[in-house]
């Protein structure tokens, strides 16, 4: 069974930072990509930033273009996710995907559990 477990978030003042991490455990035998969306109260879940494991091809919503920056450690099965110049529009339960999962016989997408960030202004 695969799993998502996703660390990094919290509290932080308008300007900061703060870099997520996820690590996808399981019997995984490759990773199409990952990614983080992101959803505030009230409103829909929403990409944030994705990478493909292969060659690392990325793209980010515009909103944090310049901002976040979105990397991999393909041996760790790890995606991670550097904030910076931290808004409050931010703030959000920030969700890991991964998708294309291959494990011994499927293929399948997944979620971690979420974690919350909130930027105070």
């Amino acid at each position: 069974q695969v799993q998502l477990v996703e660390s990094g978030g919290g509290l932080v003042q308008a300007g900061g930072s703060l870099r997520l991490s996820c690590a996808a455990s399981g019997r995984i035998f490759s990773i199409n990509a990952m990614g983080w969306y992101r959803q505030a109260p009230g409103k829909q879940r929403e990409l944030v930033a994705r990478i493909t494991f292969r060659g690392g091809s990325t793209n980010y919503a515009d909103s944090v273009k310049g901002r976040f920056t979105i990397s991999r450690d393909n041996a760790k099965n790890t995606v991670y996710l550097q904030m910076n110049s931290l808004k409050p529009e931010d703030t959000a339960v920030y969700f890991c995907n991964a998708d294309g999962v291959i494990t011994m016989n499927r293929e399948m997408d997944y979620w971690g559990k979420g974690t919350l960030v909130t930027v105070s202004s």
